[in-house]
């Protein structure tokens, strides 16, 4: 139950290290350390934090793109790894709910991936942003429906989506349904102007309204120094600048303190967890003021999967296609290509079977 339980929040937004991957960590765990000072235990940090964001992918064209690239490839955190274990031990010994934004590299690839660590330590949850967002595209690759949930943890259910995963609403539905209470929101901050903060204001408010959850949104900065280090043509500087809104909203779609504009600091606010059962109590959109019978979610919540097994069924007709069509036989033009017998136009096995029939 959501009742009688106030959680102090703290939405952190400071500058990464962009030279040093071990000094964003720094930053990091100084950062927890002084939101725990404050009382603070649930926290959270900018998308991607660490080692940054790929601010690089927004300014250089892609022919240009290689070197930063792959610097990222080579500062980016593996899951577990020392990143996950600091951090871990910071949650331990302050007894904090922590929400980590992070470069994730899976052998050879990227992913926007978001970490939330438990009060006791354990990472209770990994999840990785479903659609990299225009140029980032170049950088990342994609998420699955598996991360899409909900985890119980010491302060309550906690849900996270990063940036313009909040414009998908049946990605946000997908939390909802699984009875958010608490929403951490990651944006990457000093990118694209005051626009982009304008509209990530209004878009974090309603996610609160809509799912009758608290939201605790981080954006990034960069210092001056920091965006001519990323754009050394100072033409395309002003790309770099504002988008920040470090902000703590209610269910009720209220602000609990000033949000955070340009600059540095650590955002705090209490959030009274009976606020969701008085919200609700008004609209819950996945209760009394649903209609499942008139409109529902299809989500597969399955980890992707790259190797699959073939079913009994698909051992069977594999079988009966190999006595129907030898090795030394060719197959009628009438089933070649047909997507039952499993092979294609050229008699060569559908790779696809698998995936459709699964």
């Amino acid at each position: 139950m959501s009742e009688n339980r106030i959680v102090r929040a703290a939405a952190v937004q400071i500058a990464p290290d962009l030279d040093r991957p071990e000094g964003t960590l720094e930053r990091v765990l100084n950062a927890i350390d002084a939101a725990a000072a404050k009382g603070a235990r649930f926290m959270v940090f900018p998308e991607t934090f660490v080692p940054y964001y790929p601010y690089f992918s927004f300014v250089l064209p892609p022919a240009l793109q290689g070197a930063e690239h792959l610097r990222l490839y080579e500062r980016a955190v593996a899951v577990p790894g020392p990143v996950t274990d600091a951090v871990s031990a910071a949650a331990r010994r302050h007894g904090a709910v922590i929400v980590l934004g992070v470069n994730e590299r899976d052998h050879g690839s990227l992913y926007n991936a978001q970490l939330v660590f438990d009060a006791d330590g354990t990472l209770a949850l990994k999840r990785r942003k479903i659609t990299p967002t225009y140029h980032e595209r170049m950088v990342w690759g994609q998420g699955d429906g598996a991360g899409l949930t909900v985890v119980e943890t010491a302060v309550g259910r906690v849900g996270a989506l990063a940036c313009w995963e909040h414009y998908n609403p049946l990605a946000r539905y997908a939390l909802m349904a699984r009875h958010e209470e608490i929403h951490a929101a990651q944006f990457p901050g000093s990118l694209v102007g005051q626009i982009f903060a304008d509209q990530m204001e209004v878009t974090i408010r309603h996610h609160a309204l809509e799912a009758a959850c608290f939201v605790v949104n981080a954006t990034g900065w960069l210092t001056d120094e920091q965006v001519a280090q990323v754009c050394p043509d100072e033409r395309l500087r002003g790309a770099c600048r504002g988008g920040n809104c470090t902000a703590i909203v209610s269910p009720e779609g209220r602000h609990l303190a000033e949000p955070l504009g340009p600059g540095e600091g650590i955002l705090i606010a209490d959030m009274d967890l009976a606020l969701v059962t008085k919200r609700k109590r008004m609209m819950d959109s996945v209760g009394h003021y649903a209609r499942p019978e008139l409109l529902s979610l299809l989500h597969d919540d399955r980890p992707a999967s790259f190797v699959h097994r073939p079913t009994r069924s698909q051992h069977q007709s594999r079988s009966l296609d190999h006595e129907q069509f030898p090795a030394s036989d060719e197959p009628s033009h009438a089933s070649a290509g047909h997507v039952g017998s499993g092979r294609d136009a050229d008699g060569t096995p559908d790779q696809r079977v698998a995936i459709l029939r699964r």
